[in-house]
């Protein structure tokens, strides 16, 4: 065990009993299931907002973000240039639909839409993705613990899950919000203290250092060749991530539960709108941090690239700066994670418990039953967490990278909801399975890099799904009242006003905020491009 000193454990075990001491007062407004997956709908739109940033922006972004971009320069952005255009793809598309049907489980849509076969898949999907997705979080503020104190990796793994599990838990969906709150402000806190400190600490002034990293292709934050082999250029990040990451925002229970229990439309799109123009800001920090480590460190070598924030914080910070880097990844972390379990309680009680095994038993019952199975996935996390633990290489890429196989099955099944007239169940499971088949094949066999994975699996079973479902069961006379032109013939026919104090509640509409994240999109591409001239 190593000697951190008295006041850098401090930080850590306030930290840790400021959340616990909160899911304890929030329990005490969790009496239903309902309370659990979604609170009660007073929860304010900033602080939504937050915990949708919070959950996406973990340690892999302050641990993996600059040990990616220490290897592959300022390129690294591209994959995060987009998310403008997600949002607004999301709040015009997913949302509307999600909040209007009143659904708890977004995947309760699949089978509005095609049968509950089709929710069983894709909400399998999700169960299956986000595990592996939750034990590389779980995994990255484990490897803090470990480095900072000299438990076991293992150990750490153990104790993190356990905290964490405590307050999701005790208070559902509303801690876990309000305690993202605190864990982003601490997070954000952290990265800017490294940020200053490292400035403070270089060989050399900041033109100097950038000028010396241009020089050796660090600076390179627009990469324009059409190289399908490189995760990072810019086609790659507006092009295919865009698509990746719409899967992550919009067909992602995680994501989408804490707007649904957002008090209107309204706040919902405020929530999310948040995202879209502060993601950047912070990505953008992390990875150019991480550019800074390869002047500073001289380029070497190391054998676990996620260490390099920790490494840093121990041999050149003040005193108690170990302490609030801890407390700063554990923060990203556990966000990440009680999300993550919360959806997980709330798939397995209320889309199959509920729907198979005890349909008709009371709220409290149901309560009780997504809390011990908020344990149960806790426990299964822990199992690929500890497998994850060897590797060495950038965590932020490997969870990119494992949830891009599943990307283009969640996106089709979705998007043919919402604009195929004659896609069916059976034709949209062969299309699934033919798109997994073929990124097999693309994985293996070919050197295409994992971001346009989503683009080739969603062509595939775009394609393969639309000629089963005409082959197996012909096409169909009319659109689906849960595809976007068939709830806008709904809205039509029945006279419902399209707005809602300002805000379009039929899918396919924009609102004026989405033209002002497109033009911030357009904002952040010219800044990038003037950096590499300027420098």
């Amino acid at each position: 065990m190593k000697e951190i000193g008295l006041l850098n454990w401090s930080i850590i075990i306030i930290y840790l009993l400021a959340n616990l001491l909160l899911g304890f007062v929030l329990s005490k407004k969790v009496s239903t299931a309902k309370d659990f997956y979604l609170g009660r709908k007073n929860t304010p739109w900033w602080a939504i907002g937050i915990s949708v940033l919070a959950t996406y922006v973990s340690a892999m972004t302050f641990l993996g973000a600059p040990a990616w971009s220490y290897q592959e320069g300022l390129s690294v952005i591209a994959i995060h240039l987009n998310y403008p255009l997600v949002i607004i793809i999301v709040m015009a598309m997913f949302l509307p639909f999600f909040m209007q049907s009143g659904v708890v489980s977004i995947y309760e849509y699949q089978e509005k839409r095609f049968g509950k076969a089709s929710r069983t898949v894709i909400s399998l999907i999700f169960l299956m993705t986000q595990l592996l997705s939750s034990a590389a979080v779980l995994y990255g503020s484990a490897l803090v613990i470990s480095y900072i104190t000299g438990f076991g990796v293992v150990e750490s793994i153990v104790v993190v899950a356990i905290i964490t599990l405590v307050y999701t838990t005790l208070g559902g969906i509303t801690a876990v919000i309000w305690t993202d709150v605190l864990q982003s402000f601490i997070f954000i806190l952290g990265g800017i203290i490294i940020l200053v400190v490292l400035l403070n600490n270089m060989p050399v002034n900041l033109s100097d250092t950038l000028a010396n990293l241009k020089t050796q292709g660090k600076i390179n934050p627009i990469d324009w060749s059409a190289d399908f082999s490189k995760a990072t250029t810019v086609w790659a990040g507006i092009l295919a991530m865009t698509i990746y990451h719409v899967t992550v925002y919009g067909a992602n229970q995680m994501m989408m539960q804490r707007t649904l229990g957002a008090k209107n439309m309204g706040d919902a799109k405020k929530s999310l709108a948040l995202m879209g123009f502060a993601a950047f800001f912070i990505y953008f920090m992390f990875i150019f941090i991480g550019v800074l480590f390869y002047q500073y460190y001289d380029g070497k070598a190391f054998e676990n690239y996620n260490t390099i924030m920790l490494e840093f914080a121990e041999k050149s910070g003040f005193n108690g700066f170990i302490g609030i880097i801890a407390a700063a990844v554990l923060a990203a972390s556990m966000s990440s994670l009680s999300s993550a379990l919360n959806s997980f309680a709330t798939i397995s009680t209320e889309g199959f418990y509920q729907k198979y095994i005890k349909p008709e038993a009371s709220p409290q019952h149901y309560l009780k039953v997504a809390r011990w199975s908020t344990v149960v996935w806790a426990g299964l996390v822990l199992i690929p967490a500890i497998a994850f633990s060897s590797t060495t290489s950038s965590i932020l890429e490997l969870l990119t990278k494992v949830g891009s196989y599943f990307v283009g099955a969640k996106l089709s099944m979705y998007g043919l909801g919402f604009y195929s007239k004659h896609t069916t169940q059976k034709g949209l499971l062969i299309g699934v399975a033919a798109g997994f088949l073929a990124l097999a094949y693309v994985a293996t066999q070919t050197d295409i890099a994992w971001p346009w994975y989503a683009v080739i699996g969603a062509l595939v079973n775009i394609i393969v799904s639309v000629f089963s479902s005409i082959l197996l069961d012909g096409k169909q006379a009319e659109w689906s009242p849960y595809s976007i032109p068939g709830q806008k013939a709904q809205f039509k026919t029945k006279g419902i006003t399209e707005k809602e104090n300002g805000w379009s509640v039929v899918p396919g509409k924009l609102d004026k905020v989405s033209y002002y994240l497109f033009a911030f999109f357009v904002c952040t591409v010219l800044f990038l491009l003037g950096l590499m001239w300027w420098i």
